[in-house]
C-alpha cells in the first residue's frame, strides 16, 4: 500500500541541498530513494549521470500507439538557513493542523509525491492502463538546472511525448486552484565597481576619489524612472500584450490589494503604472536588485572607503523577451553608465526563458494545439471544479522555472502546470509546510488527468 504522507516524511528526511557540497550524502540518499520508489511502482529506472547531481529516469513502456506523459518534479532543495528561525528541525517532518513542515515539503516534494501517488494508484487499480509515463526528475532546479538542456537533447528519443505534467507552481488557497499558463523567464548579473587599488582611511583621502558605494548608489538609480519602469531603451520592445481574457479570469482571485500588503507586510505599493499589484507581478518584466555590498559590514564603525562594492541584479522576463537580448541590454547599460572615476566588471549568471501556453477555447490559441494537450486542460478543469468545489483560474505566474521553456524549445512539448503550494507554504524560508488536505485531493485530479490521456 502506498502512504503518500509516510512516504514525504521519509523523502524530506533526505537532506538534499543541491547547492552545498557538504550535503552530497544527503542528495545521494534522496535520489537513491526516489529510485527506490519508482521501482516499486514497476517502472524502469534509469539513473542518468551529471556533472553534478544525477537526473532519474522513471519509465513506464509500451505499445508506441500508446499515449505518452512525461511527468516532472526535483529533489533537491533550498538550504534551510536560517536553522534558528525554524520551530522544529528541517530535516524531521512535522505534522501541526493538517500541514506537514520540513525543508522542500512544498517545493518540491510533497507536489511530487501527488504525483508519484496517483501513478501508483492508478497503476494498482487499472495495471493495464494504456498509457506511457516517464518521471523526469532533477537534482539541479534550485540551482538553475545546469545539466538539463543536454539530457534533453541526448535523451530525445525517451523524452517525446504528448505533453508534460508537473506541479511547481503555486494557488492563492486551499479551495482555489489555479492552472498556470504562463511563467516568467530570467536573467542574473553581478555587477563589481573598483575604485582605489585598496581600502583607504576615510579622513585622509575623502573628498579626493568618488567612493564605489556611491557610484554603485548612482548606477543602480540610473536603471529605473520615477514611475519604476526598468530605464534601458529596448527593454519593453517584445513584451506580449495582456489578453482580456487574462484580466478576467485574474479578477476573480479574489484577494484584496489590502490583504496582499497585510501578507506582504507593506503599506503601499510600487506598481507600475497601468497595473495593479497582481498583474504587475505576472505580466510585466522586472529588474530586480538581490544583493549588494561593500565597505565595512561589522558592528560598530570602520571609516574605510573601499576598494569595492557589488550589487547582484536579476531580471524576471515575460512572454517573447529572450534572455540573451535582455542580458545584452543591462549589461551595455551597466558599462554605458558607470560613473568615471571607478572600474566596473559584469559576470553573467543563469537564465531561463519564459513560457506561455494558451488553454482552449481563449481568442489567441494556438491553430496547432494538439489534442491531447486539449484534453488535458479539459479534464483538469472538470476535476479540479469537481474535487475541490470551484474551477481553476488559469493564470499566469510570477516565477520562473527555465527547463519548461526548454523543454518547448527542445522537444516541442508543451506543459500542464497543476498549482499545489500556497503562500502560507513559507517556499525557501523557514517553516516551509504542505497543505495535506490539498495533497489527497490533487493525487485524485492527478489520476483523472492521466486516465483521461490514456482513453482519449
Amino acid at each position: 500500500m502506498f502512504d503518500p504522507v509516510e512516504k514525504l516524511k521519509q523523502y524530506v528526511r533526505c537532506q538534499s541541498v543541491s547547492t552545498d557540497s557538504s550535503f552530497q550524502k544527503g542528495m545521494t540518499e534522496c535520489r537513491e530513494f526516489v529510485a527506490g520508489l519508482l521501482t516499486e511502482m514497476g517502472l524502469e529506472v534509469d539513473v542518468i549521470e551529471t556533472p553534478l547531481h544525477p537526473v532519474i529516469l522513471g519509465k513506464r513502456n509500451g505499445p508506441a500507439d500508446w499515449p505518452h506523459v512525461v511527468i516532472y518534479g526535483h529533489y533537491d532543495v533550498q538550504p534551510a538557513d536560517p536553522v534558528e528561525m525554524w520551530d522544529t528541525a528541517p530535516f524531521e517532518p512535522v505534522i501541526r493542523d493538517e500541514r506537514i513542515y520540513g525543508r522542500g515539503t512544498a517545493d518540491n516534494k510533497g507536489p511530487l509525491m501527488v504525483h508519484l501517488a496517483a501513478v501508483a494508484s492508478l497503476l494498482e487499480e487499472l495495471p493495464d492502463l494504456p498509457l506511457r509515463i516517464t518521471f523526469l526528475i532533477e537534482g539541479e532546479e534550485e540551482i538553475g538546472s545546469p545539466s538539463f538542456n543536454e539530457i534533453l537533447e541526448t535523451r530525445k528519443k525517451d523524452l517525446s511525448a504528448d505533453l508534460v505534467f508537473l506541479s511547481d507552481t503555486g494557488s492563492p488557497n486551499e479551495s482555489q486552484i489555479v492552472v498556470t499558463c504562463g511563467i516568467r523567464g530570467i536573467v542574473t548579473l553581478d555587477a563589481e565597481l573598483t575604485g582605489p587599488k585598496t581600502d583607504l582611511h576615510s579622513g585622509i583621502h575623502g573628498g579626493a576619489l568618488l567612493n564605489p558605494i556611491q557610484a554603485l548608489m548612482q548606477l543602480c538609480d540610473s536603471l529605473h524612472d520615477t514611475d519604476g519602469r526598468v530605464a534601458i531603451d529596448g527593454f519593453y520592445d517584445d513584451v506580449v500584450d495582456v489578453e482580456d481574457w487574462e484580466r478576467q479570469e485574474l479578477a476573480k482571485l479574489g484577494v484584496s490589494e489590502s490583504e496582499y500588503l497585510d501578507f506582504l507586510g507593506l503599506d503601499q505599493f510600487s506598481c507600475v503604472p497601468g497595473f495593479s499589484p497582481f498583474e504587475a507581478v505576472r505580466f510585466q518584466p522586472t529588474l530586480e536588485f538581490n544583493g549588494i555590498g561593500g565597505g565595512y559590514q561589522g558592528e560598530g564603525s570602520k571609516t574605510v572607503i573601499p576598494s569595492k562594492a557589488f550589487v547582484k541584479i536579476s531580471a524576471r522576463l515575460v512572454a517573447n523577451q529572450t534572455p540573451e537580448k535582455i542580458e545584452a541590454l543591462i549589461s551595455q547599460a551597466l558599462y554605458d553608465r558607470c560613473p568615471a572615476g571607478v572600474s566596473i566588471k559584469v559576470t553573467s549568471g543563469h537564465s531561463g526563458a519564459p513560457y506561455l501556453v494558451v488553454p482552449p477555447g481563449r481568442p489567441n490559441t494556438p491553430e496547432d494545439q494538439s489534442e491531447a494537450l486539449a484534453k488535458a486542460f479539459s479534464t483538469i478543469e472538470a476535476s479540479v471544479t469537481r474535487v475541490f468545489g470551484k474551477p481553476p483560474l488559469f493564470l499566469r505566474e510570477g516565477g520562473s522555472i527555465p527547463i519548461i521553456a526548454d523543454i518547448k524549445r527542445v522537444l516541442g512539448m508543451d506543459s500542464i502546470m497543476l498549482g499545489l503550494f500556497l503562500p502560507e507554504d513559507n517556499l525557501h524560508a523557514p517553516n516551509e509546510s504542505f497543505h495535506l488536505g490539498v495533497m489527497k485531493k490533487a493525487i485524485t485530479v492527478s489520476k483523472d488527468v492521466l486516465k483521461s490521456l490514456a482513453l482519449r
